[in-house]
């Protein structure tokens, strides 16, 4: 199970933070994504935290200004998104998957376990 929190209605140029936090597994060891899927458009990446210590990767849009990190303690993922632009109003989803081979950590595929999603809105 995953459940987000966070979300909002912002100015451009503020910030928000989004968590998830996941039961169920071994969080540790499963990459943990954000996708977002904003109106009228398909669910796209965002960025990715895989699991074991692994690194991260964004989508070039939000190099810079997101930043994701994870607390396995706590079994959550974050995502710190800052200087927000309206084009990043969307529904935001934290995934996780297991065992996703580099060339697919893009992909909405790869991922076993869905959150229901929280919405972020910025007003420009």
């Amino acid at each position: 199970q995953l459940v987000e929190s966070g979300g909002g209605l912002v100015q451009a140029g503020g910030s928000l933070r989004l968590s998830c936090v996941a039961s169920g597994w071994n969080f540790r060891t499963y990459t943990m994504g954000w996708f977002r899927q904003g109106p009228g458009k398909e669910r796209e990446f965002v960025a990715t935290f895989r699991g074991n210590g692994g690194s991260t990767y964004y989508t070039d849009s939000v190099k810079g200004r997101f930043t994701i990190s994870r607390d396995n303690a706590k079994s959550t993922v974050y995502l710190q998104m800052n200087n927000l632009k309206p084009d990043d109003t969307a529904v935001y989803h934290c995934a996780a998957g297991s065992r996703i081979i580099l060339s697919s950590i893009r992909r909405t595929d790869a991922y076993y376990y869905w959150g229901q999603g929280t919405q972020v809105t910025v007003s420009s």
